[in-house]
């Protein structure tokens, strides 16, 4: 492979930023820039080693660095790579790394750094891809699931599957290619049964993808209730900044309002929607449409009720209307006195006044609703993305097609060929088996440096 170099760190001003060089040529050429100001070359160097001093730029000192040296294949990409900290301007950094571009030397990818470390063997496919979620995490929730493929957890999970399969096509195999041997007859309802629990396993595995959606980008999330109950008031509480327009009219805001919002760890795609009631008025219409799907697709509802005045016929028909389960009943406007309340088995329900920004119940009830269904450990193995999801749901049809095949009476021929598809997915998603074009796209999200 050829020689490749990037910034590293983001662009813009800063304290220091790295220039990293990874390939056949990296140390050579940066012997060829680097001047110590004591000690040794870059090429006498060992691993894991740094030296200070200065690159030049033809016959002028560009800037006084730190360049440190990783020898192959004990390094991030598997290569040579030597790493140069410079100070942080946006112009100097350019500098220097257009001095180290050359012939020999080209501008690196987007994530060609990484996509090196995966050739080279030293990361899964899967790894790989949480290096991506590493760096895009924005809470905990996120961190703990990329750090948990990032350590190996999701490979470890389908290698263990794909050994099932493996096994169990190595028994059918041997079977059928030797029918003289005094070799045991396969037992249908035994297949069966290893099949029909290895179902089972990759299904619950697929129920994570959902999980994960939740960790990496937030719950969608949206706030509905009658005009004027205060929906734009907690709408603007929970950004912190006046979002929505508020006004005493009801129907002000007549269409979807979205804000992206932390709440603990966790984040919330906001939606504030228009007032749910009866309208002739055509845009009011739309909004309340809008509003209704919204409701129906969240993954989490905060239904607000102003408590301070009698229930009406909206609030009843809205009460119907909830998803119980995935709804917290947000009592608002208790500032002013308590008249009704909702009642039924929903997340929870809670009491705030958004006007005096009273909502940290609020907020305590919805941290414990998304712990409790974006829950993950170290250890946890979380599908993280849709090529990952593709890959476990060919398996899982895979699998299913193969026991359809038993329960139809069909020859074990049939049983295997569905099962080599199943185990051609799985090795699919840990890239034991995979397409340069997968790759390419795989590595095509990542930014440039890594």
């Amino acid at each position: 492979m050829d020689t490749i170099a990037a910034i590293a760190t983001p662009h813009g001003s800063g304290g220091m930023a790295v220039i990293r060089i990874s390939g056949e040529d990296a140390i050579r050429r940066a012997d060829a820039l680097f001047i110590p100001m004591r000690g040794k070359r870059p090429a006498e160097m060992d691993g894991y080693t740094c030296a200070y001093g200065y690159i030049m730029q033809n016959e002028t000192r560009l800037d006084d660095v730190v360049l440190t040296v990783f020898r192959k294949p004990h390094s991030y990409t598997g290569e040579d790579v030597v790493e140069i900290s410079c100070h942080g301007g946006c112009y100097l950094a350019e500098q220097v790394l257009r001095t180290v571009l050359c012939g020999d030397v080209r501008m690196a990818e987007p994530g060609e750094f990484t996509k090196r470390a995966f050739l080279h063997g030293k990361l899964s496919l899967t790894q790989a891809e949480a290096v991506a979620d590493l760096i895009s995490a924005s809470g905990m929730g996120a961190l703990k699931c990329a750090r948990s493929l990032r350590d190996g957890a999701m490979f470890r999970r389908i290698s263990a599957l794909s050994e099932q399969l493996l096994t169990i096509l190595s028994d059918l195999a041997v079977w059928a290619d030797y029918p003289d041997e005094d070799i045991p007859e396969v037992d249908g309802e035994m297949l069966t049964g290893r099949l029909e629990r290895l179902l089972n396993e990759m299904q619950q595995l697929a129920a994570t993808y959902d999980n994960g959606r939740i960790l990496r980008e937030g719950v969608a999330t949206a706030i509905v209730g009658k005009p004027n109950v205060g929906k734009s008031t907690l709408f603007n509480a929970l950004t912190g900044y006046e979002r929505s327009i508020v006004t005493d009219i009801a129907g002000t805001t007549r269409d979807v309002v979205e804000e992206q919002v932390r709440v603990g760890d966790y984040f919330l795609r906001l939606s504030d929607t228009a007032g749910v009631h009866d309208t002739d008025e055509v845009i009011e219409k739309i909004g309340v449409e809008r509003s209704l799907t919204h409701l129906q697709e969240a993954q989490l509802v905060l239904a607000v009720f102003d408590i301070s005045r009698p229930q009406e016929k909206e609030d009843a028909a809205l009460l119907n209307m909830l998803p119980i389960g995935r709804t917290i009943c947000v009592c608002n406007k208790s500032d002013l006195g308590t008249v009704w309340k909702p009642e039924g088995e929903f997340a929870d329900i809670v009491c705030i006044s958004a006007k005096n920004d009273d909502i940290q119940g609020l907020l305590s009830a919805v941290d414990g609703y998304i712990r409790n269904i974006g829950s993950v450990s170290e250890e946890s193995a979380v599908i993280a993305n849709e090529r990952q999801y593709r890959c476990l749901r060919d398996a899982v049809n895979g699998v299913q097609e193969a026991l359809d095949a038993l329960h139809s009476g069909m020859a074990y021929d049939a049983v295997t060929v569905c099962l080599d598809e199943a185990e051609n997915a799985l090795l699919q998603l840990t890239g034991e088996r995979i397409t340069d074009k997968v790759v390419d796209t795989v590595f095509s999200r990542f930014c440039v440096g890594k």
